[in-house]
């Protein structure tokens, strides 16, 4: 009997542990992303293509020639021509302008002709570049010791001061930002890196999507300066008045905890970076991306967790939130 009652008891005492587990991991998930960090946001940027620098050729009224001049042209006494008198000229009627600078000035005006018929034709707007052209979508991310708490403070002045409403702007952040996290190459733990090729027309919304995931990983965005509209939430932890001994107590971090630094990047032409693994690829990355010219750079995203003091991010938080990223 009682080995009966034993061999009952045991199959439901299994399914209690069992369910037990399953409510701790869902509970200890949930926790994660209630205790989830704010972050810092550094963007801006247009995935409509730099325009081209066009220049109309000049038209040269000759003095005793064209319509609606005294002198010249239908109509008027005392000159040729059949109202266009820079055409016909070196055909001997009418006018009184060179043959060779008529010349010129067909071949000038044919060509515009050609170039507005080939444009028409492509469906392109003639003042942007041909969205055939090839855009790159480059992700790269950096998982920091939280004793790079330098590298937060760069990024923190860098969002307030930054002008992120023009490519030039924009470079100069992409820039600051390689060479500050170029500097703390003692912090790095974590990276990851890819790359992709798409159509202008397609490329916008890839970066959005990325962009978009990102984003969704913070609490809340505490700082951020997007094309030139700086935000900034009331510090966590942190009072109006309060000691300053208490925001360096908050600033304290325990062992495990982690920064994650994102940029995303919006680049006309091939733009190719190498997969992270190791240190020396993550400089390398870093290099690469710092290089990007402003006449080539279309959109620029940094995202950095966390941002506000107080905030922290665990060693769980990044195996949930960032589960792509190896260790270098």
């Amino acid at each position: 009997m009682h080995k009966k009652f034993t061999s009952l008891i045991k199959p439901l005492l299994r399914s209690l542990v069992a369910v037990g587990l399953v409510l701790a991991l869902a509970l200890g998930h949930a926790d994660t992303a209630l205790a989830a960090s704010g972050g810092g946001r550094i963007g801006g940027g247009s995935f409509r293509a730099p325009s081209r620098t066009y220049s109309p050729p000049r038209t040269y009224a000759p003095p005793g020639g064209g319509y609606g001049y005294p002198g010249g042209g239908y109509g008027y006494p005392g000159g040729g021509g059949f109202g266009f008198p820079f055409l016909f000229p070196v055909f001997g009627i009418g006018g009184g302008f060179g043959g060779l600078f008529t010349i010129l000035i067909f071949l000038a005006i044919a060509n515009f002709l050609v170039q507005s018929f080939r444009r028409v034709g492509g469906g392109d707007d003639p003042g942007y570049e041909s969205t055939s052209s090839a855009i790159s979508v480059a992700k790269l991310q950096v998982g920091l010791l939280a004793e790079a708490r330098e590298l937060q403070a760069d990024l923190n002045k860098l969002a307030q001061t930054a002008d992120t409403s023009s490519t030039a702007g924009l470079a100069d952040v992409l820039q600051e930002t390689t060479l500050a996290l170029l500097r703390h190459p003692q912090y790095w733990m974590y990276g990851g890196s890819t790359v992709q090729q798409a159509r202008l027309e397609s490329a916008e919304a890839q970066f959005n999507r990325l962009l978009l995931a990102e984003r969704s990983k913070f609490s809340g965005e505490t700082l951020s300066n997007v094309n030139n509209q700086l935000r900034q939430a009331s510090t966590r932890g942190t009072l109006p008045g309060a000691d300053q001994s208490t925001a360096l107590v908050n600033q304290d971090q325990g062992p495990g905890e982690y920064i994650v630094v994102t940029l995303l990047v919006g680049a006309q032409g091939d733009l190719k970076l190498p997969t992270v693994n190791s240190s020396e690829d993550m400089r390398q990355a870093l290099q690469q991306l710092g290089g990007v010219s402003s006449d080539r750079l279309l959109a620029l995203e940094v995202l950095w967790t966390p941002q506000a003091e107080g905030d922290v991010l665990t060693s769980d938080d990044l195996l949930v939130e960032y589960p792509e990223l190896k260790l270098v």
